[in-house]
């Protein structure tokens, strides 16, 4: 019996000794931060090759963080200065970033700011116009692949300067005359959708700004009293002037890069929200010198989200990934073989690009991909990577969903879906759902219900 009990002491104190082990073990929260250019060549196609960089006004940048520690793999977010990263070109950002930051693909949140004087990246679409001699061109898939290669070896040094993270911070201010919605309605009760990034009609300027989110909010992250790093999210189309063959990082460019000379130790990102059908052209005519102008608003809310931020201390997290099905589009026009004749030479070079792009993203919904809806959630605080231009209704879905929390939404995850408009749009006839609308009615349901399973909402 001494012997047993002898035992039953040695195999406790095991047990006591491994789980003290396994506490000790318990890594706590790091940080590390990274920039990388990701500027385009003079000839790149913009905006899905709809015309082609002549120059460089400003740099394009992906600017991001890793996560580390907290007995999990880490998670990535990156924030793209290109127009759209979709179907293969996304899954090849997470596949190399995740190699870099040591994680799985998953883990790696990809939002794309979508200027418009900026890329597409579809590298299936590429090859498609490539293999037919078109005179089309989406992205060059050289450029592409040295790009994505110059980030995860951003990501990779920076690891090697993480610093503990013991808190977030939470902050928001009111954005003043920068973002309306593209509906608005006339004296006369008429609906119009044709408020877009540069307005001149008089009518659509005096009307009201409509369905917007009026709140910049800047989820930071602190190692005690220092601020280590801000992420903003304000939902506007990020377009003052442009097509016309400058490449730029347009006003929210301006903004982060006027923040970070205001806090040079602080890594300043900026990430569009759910805008789809949000733009600047209440107060943006499209002269030089309203870029300018829309940056200093943004600035001036950049700094005040900051100082009125508030912080949490944070020892762990939960990461979430939610698969979401979204039929294609199969009406007139968007059926495999509509698409598949659009792909012709008779066309014109974007008439190509656009059918290119359909049929990369037709093919890979055929195929089963889900679309993944990544969250990183720090109990206080909510990021959500929402796909393609989702209208900002999802965006204020969210943060009803959630309403004693703090839900940074990000749009613009991927890109192939393009538009992904209400029901009501669709009943109303918007008129911007033409070519760029590659879902099926009846998304909204679908794409609500994926919104309330990510945040884990009551």
């Amino acid at each position: 019996m001494r012997i047993w009990g002898c035992l039953v002491e040695v195999a406790l104190l095991m047990l006591l000794t491994s789980s003290a082990a396994v506490a000790q073990s318990a890594a706590p929260l790091r940080l590390a931060t990274f920039t990388a250019d990701v500027t385009v060549p003079l000839g790149h196609g913009m905006m899905g090759g709809l015309w082609r960089s002549t120059s460089v006004a400003d740099p394009l940048e992906a600017n991001g963080f890793v996560l580390l520690g907290g007995d999990q793999p880490p998670v990535v977010f990156v924030s793209v200065d290109w127009c759209e990263i979709r179907n293969e070109a996304l899954d090849r950002w997470k596949a190399l970033v995740a190699v870099a930051a040591e994680t799985t693909p998953d883990r790696v949140m990809v939002t794309a700011v979508h200027q418009h004087d900026a890329p597409v990246a579809d590298l299936a679409a590429e090859r498609l116009l490539r293999e037919r001699s078109l005179a089309g061109t989406v992205c060059d898939l050289d450029f592409h692949e040295r790009a994505v290669q110059g980030v995860a070896k951003a990501v990779r040094t920076s690891l090697k300067s993480a610093q503990p993270l013991t808190h977030i911070g939470t902050g928001q201010a009111e954005v003043a005359q920068v973002a309306s919605n593209r509906r608005y309605v006339t004296p006369d009760g008429v609906i119009h959708f044709d408020r877009g990034s540069r307005t001149t009609d008089p009518i659509a300027v005096a009307a009201d700004a409509g369905a917007i989110d009026p709140w910049l909010k800047t989820l930071s992250f602190w190692n005690n009293d220092q601020p280590l790093c801000a992420v903003s999210f304000y939902a506007v189309h990020p377009m003052s002037y442009y097509g016309q063959g400058e490449v730029s990082a347009d006003f929210p460019g301006l903004a982060r890069r006027q923040r970070q000379a205001d806090l040079p130790a602080v890594k300043q990102i900026y990430a569009s929200g759910c805008s789809g059908n949000v733009t600047a052209g209440k107060f943006n005519n499209g002269e030089r010198a309203n870029r300018a102008a829309l940056a200093s608003r943004l600035h001036a809310a950049m700094a005040a989200a900051w100082e009125a931020t508030v912080r949490h201390p944070v020892a762990s997290y939960k990461y979430r990934v939610t698969p979401l099905r979204l039929e294609p589009r199969d009406g007139p026009g968007f059926t495999v073989a509509d698409l598949e004749q659009k792909l012709g030479a008779e066309q014109n070079h974007f008439q190509q690009c656009l059918a290119a792009m359909g049929l990369s993203w037709r093919r890979r919904a055929d195929a089963g991909h889900a679309i993944d809806l990544p969250t990183l959630d720090f109990q206080v605080a909510q990021l959500l990577v929402l796909p393609g231009e989702s209208y900002v209704e999802y965006q204020l879905a969210a943060q009803r969903l959630k309403q004693d929390s703090f839900v940074c939404v990000a749009g613009y995850g991927e890109g192939a879906t393009g538009y992904i408009p209400t029901e009501q749009h669709i009943a109303e006839h918007d008129s911007n759902l033409g070519d760029w609308w590659w879902v099926a009615p009846g998304s909204e349901p679908r794409l609500l219900a994926a919104i309330r399973a990510a945040l884990q909402a009551e």
